[in-house]
């Protein structure tokens, strides 16, 4: 028996002459393909199905009797080859023994971990003269660099199913990086630092909510701040071969995640990060991405691009490059369940100054200065400045010196900023409540995907505690109290693995 380990995602000329000078005619070559639950990733681009089917028509090519076994990624694990050893037995129902088997391997790491069970080795490519012997994983960069001399070194039986299944454009578009723009941040009046610190404070509860549902493979960050989160799914064990890609806009943020990858807070060597402005078009290939997360990012589009059409155009970008089964997790802020609800809030007056009307020159002062001036208002009174500086329309009636009338999603905005003192301007450009939980899942819907029932709006306890409870109260218009409404939702959206034409399309 030979038992060839490996990924073996192309398959050359060299290992079919190889292969027919060591195999007999009675005894199988055991090709255990590893890596076999893992594809669509820079270490591995190809699925088990079309490597197994490479590997079937290499057989019959050459004349050489196979069998294919697929071996789950694991751990990293001085135990490897034994792991590989028992899934063999457990598919082909033998178990290679090192006196009837010779293990077929070029690299000398795993080679070790064989030679030590007592197996003979045959070095493969490492037996022949370097230059004669191209390793399979530098024909396929070949490929994906455009070397057409790519095609002269794999086997025919690669070649022929790579061109039937278009996987020799799925690896270009896998192993090469997205080209991407240098562009500043969406707004030049936030506080990066305060902004990264809030992030990475954040970055477990998030993560938390997210890991379960993340499918591996090639894993996009999109508004990944300064690489929190990222940092976390790069300590998952079963995400070790998955390509860790984060995008951000804001240049300081970027520059953080370069930084933090150079001083080696990754032990992914597939971790990139890359400068991009989402609203300005697709940075992904269709069908290309298993997993997109969005954290506290899509009112960030539905602000600073133009509401409900940015947000749709989003959501269909990240459809069309998610593969069919992938999924994509959005968590963010929302609006209440009833956002046109007429309520009456009251604020206390009593806790700042309360001027005699709101100032109009706060987009003209420095940052710090504004922090100061806001921190120092009432609760009302910040009503009136937020009133002013916010970007969308915030109409309400002053029923009295400390109760208004306005809608929920109004107060909820309010509520929401008000103590928001050191990046006031930018956050009052910012609307929360755009989107209800309900808005949320219709859309998701008529895009295309199919929305979980993970998926759910909740409400922050610890904001309503600390932050809205002391200060504020709601009630109906008749004077009846009114419950704290949800803040957040959590988006748990798969592209259906049939019918996933797009949106207001339907197939098989």
């Amino acid at each position: 028996m030979i038992l060839f380990p490996g990924r073996h995602h192309l398959l050359t000329r060299f290992q079919a002459a190889y292969l027919r000078r060591l195999a007999t005619a009675e005894e199988p070559i055991v090709w255990a393909v590893t890596s076999a639950n893992h594809q669509n990733t820079k270490r591995n681009p190809v699925p088990f199905d079309r490597r197994q089917a490479a590997i079937e028509r290499f057989s019959v090519v050459e004349g050489l009797r196979s069998l294919v076994v697929a071996v789950f990624d694991t751990a990293p694990t001085a135990r490897f080859a034994d792991v590989t050893l028992k899934t063999v037995e457990a598919t082909i129902g033998r178990r290679p023994e090192p006196a009837s088997c010779v293990v077929a391997c070029s690299t000398p790491e795993v080679a070790a971990m064989y030679e030590a069970l007592g197996f003979r080795i045959a070095g493969v490519e490492l037996d022949a003269v370097p230059s004669a012997a191209e390793r399979p994983w530098d024909v396929l960069l070949r490929l994906a660099a455009g070397d057409p001399s790519w095609r002269d070194l794999a086997h025919p039986a690669t070649v022929d199913v790579y061109e039937r299944y278009g996987l020799d454009e799925l690896v270009r578009t896998v192993v090469n990086d997205p080209v991407v723009g240098d562009e500043g941040g969406l707004t030049t009046t936030r506080d990066y630092h305060t902004y990264a610190e809030a992030f990475e404070a954040s970055a477990a509860r998030k993560w938390e909510a997210a890991r379960t549902h993340v499918r591996p493979g090639r894993i996009v960050d999109i508004g990944c701040g300064a690489g929190a989160v990222l940092a976390l799914a790069d300590a998952e064990p079963a995400l070790r071969e998955s390509d860790l890609i984060g995008v951000e806009v804001a240049r300081h943020l970027f520059e953080e995640c370069v930084h933090r990858k150079a001083q080696g807070g990754f032990a992914n060597p597939n971790v990139y990060f890359y400068c991009r402005n989402v609203l300005g078009g697709a940075v992904f290939a269709p069908r290309s991405v298993d997993t997109t997360l969005t954290f506290a990012l899509t009112h960030e589009i539905w602000s600073y691009g133009t509401g409900l059409a940015s947000v749709r155009r989003f959501a269909e970008a990240i459809f069309e490059h998610t593969v069919p089964g992938g999924v994509w997790i959005n968590s963010d802020v929302c609006g209440p369940d009833d956002p046109g609800r007429a309520v009456r809030l009251t604020l206390r007056t009593d806790d700042g100054a309360n001027p005699a009307r709101p100032r109009k020159d706060l987009e003209n002062l420095p940052r710090d200065e504004v922090a100061g001036y806001v921190a120092g208002l009432s609760t009302r009174a910040r009503l009136d400045q937020f009133a002013v500086d916010f970007r969308f329309p915030l109409p309400f009636v002053a029923v009295d010196g400390s109760t208004v009338e306005l809608s929920l999603a109004a107060a909820m905005d309010f509520l929401t900023r008000k103590d928001y003192s050191d990046n006031w301007l930018s956050e009052a450009h910012e609307q929360f409540c755009g989107l209800s939980f309900a808005s949320w899942a219709g859309l998701l819907a008529d895009v295309g995907f199919e929305v979980s029932p993970a998926s759910h709006a909740w409400r922050n306890d610890w904001i309503v505690e600390h932050r809205l409870r002391p200060v504020a109260s709601l009630a109906a218009p008749d004077g009846a109290p009114i419950d704290w409404p949800v803040t957040h939702t959590l988006l748990v959206a798969r592209r259906p693995l049939l019918g996933s034409y797009g949106p207001g399309r339907t197939g098989v």
